[in-house]
């Protein structure tokens, strides 16, 4: 099929890939010339592992970007809304850039025969599809919706740094269409994927989404409060959680305490199921509880740390991973940015290392010292926080040797003493 994608960013750039993969004809708009440029050329305007192969083997061929709207729509049979959602001040979602799509959109499909589909990927609170998007392509193009064009709200559920896997072997595919034509359309471009279609209606699509991720948010709240508790009792968390989680109504998975979540989808999402929960007159406390014992996480790092060297001021502290995960260079929410903030308040030198995020980060603090090895983030050092997942951290031994003093913070249980040889003065975050 033929299917044009608004916007360049993470879920766009991705969708646009593997769509392309799947053997479709794909068009990328964005307003933004630079990354039509880059996307024409067959390179990434984003890092996401596996979609820079991608891109360089369909660019020019199944995959081709502009910034006409007029020729990207009347070429598709189906665009997708993959625009940015970013948080007002109050963490409600801003709709902004979806209104202004969807009245581009309504202004070209005004003008072409046929009956055309709008797709919403990019992650909407719950009406946001019929009240916001439908209703404006509605105005901006004469036409009805169910009649002249269709509408769904198709949610994405990817994991950045495995994105592309994801997309292409999901556990679950949401189609929320408005007809059942639309519907059957939306789902043909999944065909050859191997999973089981839900087909619901746009608002029960959309609240799937906030309710997927504010639940693994929860999950990862529930387990960081365990873990103070367990910290100030002296009982190890992850042994308590390992037990927990065979339990098959658990599950193991997003039960290690740490440092916190971050991202660009888990604090957004919470907030903006707050936001919207408010606004129809409902107080949701344990979603808001979710947010402020993430918000409270990361600084038990620096209690821990002044429970070890006192006074701060003028020590110099390495902090080892920027990204708010590992596989990605993306710092939004990013835990070490309140640690790292928090540290300069007491006076601390701090150093650090990510093996991908630290020009994001210099964007943010440019008076902390970046290193481009873990030795030299480590080299004097007081003490070393431990904020990213990534590998190679996991294989840390002889660099602890080059630390003044050997305080190790591990904010993402990642350091197994008894694989080191190295001795250090190891505080587990939450053990």
């Amino acid at each position: 099929m033929k299917i044009s994608i608004i916007g360049s960013g993470y879920v766009g750039t991705v969708s646009a890939a593997c769509f392309a993969e799947l053997g479709h004809e794909v068009i990328c708009i964005d307003i933004d010339e630079e990354k039509v440029r880059q996307i024409n050329a067959g390179i990434p305007p984003i890092y996401e592992e596996g979609l820079e192969e991608l891109m360089q083997k369909h660019a020019e061929h199944h995959l081709i970007a502009t910034s006409d709207y007029d020729y990207a729509v009347a070429n598709s049979d189906v665009s997708f809304i993959c625009v940015g959602t970013p948080s007002g001040d109050d963490g409600s979602i801003d709709l902004s850039i979806v209104r202004a799509a969807s009245a581009s959109l309504g202004r070209v499909i005004a003008k072409k025969d046929g009956y055309h589909i709008v797709v919403v990927k990019s992650t909407v609170v719950p009406e946001t599809t019929e009240k916001v998007v439908l209703s404006t392509i509605e105005e901006y193009s004469g036409k009805r919706a169910g009649k002249d064009f269709g509408i769904a709200m198709n949610p994405e559920f990817l994991r950045e740094g495995k994105a592309i896997y994801d997309f292409m072997h999901p556990d679950k595919i949401v189609i929320g269409a408005i007809d059942k034509r639309t519907s059957v359309i939306v789902s043909e471009l999944y065909r050859s994927l191997d999973c089981e279609i839900t087909h619901t209606n746009p608002k029960t699509a959309e609240m799937i989404k906030y309710v997927n991720n504010s639940f693994l948010a929860t999950k990862i709240s529930f387990s960081n409060e365990i873990g103070n508790i367990c910290k100030k009792l002296g009982i190890n968390t992850y042994e308590v959680m390992q037990a927990v989680g065979t339990d098959f109504r658990i599950s193991k998975s997003f039960l290690n305490s740490g440092a916190g979540f971050g991202g660009s989808c888990f604090p957004k999402d919470v907030k903006a199921l707050i936001g919207k929960a408010k606004d129809i007159g409902y107080d949701p406390i344990l979603l808001k509880s979710v947010i402020e014992v993430n918000e409270h996480q990361p600084l038990e790092m620096i209690k821990l740390l002044k429970a070890k060297l006192g006074d701060l001021t003028g020590k110099k502290i390495a902090v080892l991973g920027l990204a708010f995960k590992n596989d990605t260079d993306d710092i939004r929410e990013s835990r070490s940015i309140p640690v790292i903030a928090e540290l300069l308040r007491l006076g601390a030198d701090v150093t650090a290392y990510d093996p991908m995020a630290s020009d994001e980060m210099k964007k943010v603090f440019n008076n902390i010292t970046y290193h481009i090895s873990a030795a030299g983030a480590l080299k004097d050092a007081d003490a070393c926080l431990l904020m990213t997942e990534w590998d190679e951290f996991r294989n840390l031994d002889s660099e602890f040797g080059l630390m003044k003093d050997s305080v190790v913070i591990d904010g993402r249980h990642m350091i197994v003493l008894e694989d080191i040889e190295q001795d250090i003065d190891y505080v587990g975050l939450c053990w």
